[in-house]
């Protein structure tokens, strides 16, 4: 079937939007981070509440504050570009308003938020100024990166920014946004970032060395976790179970989430102690790499879905050993693409999608990287409209073999549901549910159009879940 005026047009305008992007990726890393070609590099730190402001009386801790702001003037004058992305608002508007404790009214911290955002900007021009070094404050919510041009229009803000030689500090916009004040939504936003901005690195500043084996203040004989290659044979192994500060929403476990996210988008992430920021220097001198390197034909979107691989030092063990205490998070060979980044990590999934055994397999296969047709649609879920997007998923147990009764004869211990990944849909639920199984040429006789001749097309289509062919 011929492409229609409609289809032509989004794709028209899907390029136009991205050209931007595609610039971006074709001029990234791939690897290792370009820290010995004497090419600065991009480096987002994003600092928690716990290096900010005392837990007890809420002061802010102006000596990390300090080393903080002299290692990025440091890493600046090495011709690096630095992005900070802080918390603390919640925390310094206490001390403002001279409260004990974070209240569970959300209205009431969102207030206590917007006091405290103005006082932490206040706080950190005043350290910046001794230097002369401006900075520019840009607060971002899920709805700003869920729009595909506000997404865009925020990475060329922060890299005009970034060309002007100003430090842009990025927060939470917790005042207006109703689902943010939560577990971990800092870590998560400097992940995406990094990932909006192609950064080389990402260091998540918090009040421990690194990620143990268990949890040291309880257990003396955790040992340190120093390179990680596969996050989910890591979380398998490793206790993460911190619930964070009384002040702050995040902790180990949503940095494993921001480690995931954002070296899915090609960037080194690194856990390390907010109070010695100068390791920073120490680790971005010895960069890590993989001993293979993935498939050529591999589908750069798969690399949420990777296997473990043995990492090395490219100077040795014993250079490992010599380096502060600090985890790091080997950025991916293959990152995805910057679009399908966002389809995957920057919106949020409006309903689901049911595909068959015959789409699966399309769909996975690394060499083919189908689209995927209403023919291969078996149900969807959820209320939602074209250009949404919707999570795509296969339930195995409704294919397996089964004798002449009916019977199921063939054991499958596996997960229910395997989601596949996240996709644009160029129709709305009410006209899937219509179009579902039939072929892309029957579309026009069921709906009386076609605006499109696949559901999803493969452009728009990000898959987690990949099989070599």
């Amino acid at each position: 079937m011929a492409s229609t005026p409609k289809q032509l047009q989004q794709d028209q305008t899907m390029a136009k939007q991205d050209k931007h992007s595609h610039h971006r990726v074709a001029s990234g890393r791939r690897g290792l981070p370009k820290s010995s070609s004497g090419t600065g590099l991009t480096i987002v730190i994003k600092l928690g509440t716990s290096s900010i402001c005392d837990e007890i009386t809420h002061f802010p801790l102006l000596s990390t504050l300090s080393l903080i702001v002299e290692t990025i003037l440091k890493l600046k004058a090495q011709g690096h570009r630095v992005v900070l992305v802080t918390s603390g608002a919640i925390g310094v508007g206490l001390r403002r308003l001279n409260l004990a404790s974070k209240p569970k009214d959300l209205a009431q911290v969102q207030a206590i938020a917007a006091v405290g955002q103005g006082r932490l900007m206040s706080l950190y021009d005043d350290l910046f100024s001794q230097f002369n070094q401006p900075i520019a404050q840009i607060l971002l919510t899920k709805n700003d990166i869920a729009d595909r041009t506000q997404y865009l229009n925020a990475c060329n803000t922060i890299d005009a920014l970034l060309e002007m030689g100003v430090v842009p500090i990025v927060n939470e916009n917790d005042t207006i946004s109703v689902s943010e004040i939560r577990f971990g939504d800092n870590d998560t936003l400097s992940a995406i970032t990094a990932g909006m901005i192609h950064a080389d690195y990402l260091f998540l500043m918090t009040d421990v060395d690194c990620l143990y084996t268990d949890n040291p203040r309880t257990n003396p004989d955790a040992k340190p976790v120093m390179t990680v290659d596969d996050i989910s044979a890591l979380k398998e192994k490793v206790s993460v179970a911190s619930a964070g500060s009384s002040l702050g929403t995040g902790g180990m476990v949503t940095k494993l989430i921001a480690a995931e996210l954002a070296t899915a988008a090609g960037v080194t992430t690194v856990i390390s102690r907010g109070s010695t920021p100068q390791n920073i220097f120490q680790i971005i001198s010895q960069p890590i790499q993989h001993i293979g390197s993935a498939s050529p034909q591999q589908d750069t979107t798969a690399t949420m879905a990777s296997t473990a691989t043995a990492v090395t030092n490219a100077l040795g063990a014993a250079t490992i050993a010599s380096l502060p205490l600090h985890t790091r998070f080997l950025a991916k060979d293959n990152p995805m693409v910057d679009r399908k980044w966002w389809i995957l990590h920057g919106l949020h999934a409006a309903g689901t999608i049911y595909i068959d055994q015959g789409a699966y397999k399309a769909i996975t296969n690394a060499s083919q990287k189908s689209s995927l047709f209403a023919a291969g649609i078996v149900d969807c879920k959820g209320t939602f409209v074209a250009q949404q997007s919707v999570r795509v998923v296969y339930r195995p147990q409704d294919y397996l073999k089964k004798d002449e009764q009916g019977q199921v004869v063939e054991s499958y211990d596996g997960p229910e549901e395997i989601e596949l990944g996240k996709g644009l849909v160029n129709y709305a639920s009410h006209e899937i549910l219509r179009i579902k199984g039939c072929h892309s040429r029957q579309i026009i006789d069921r709906l009386g159009y076609a605006d499109a001749e696949c559901v999803i097309h493969r452009e728009n289509l990000t898959r987690t879940k990949v099989i070599q062919a």
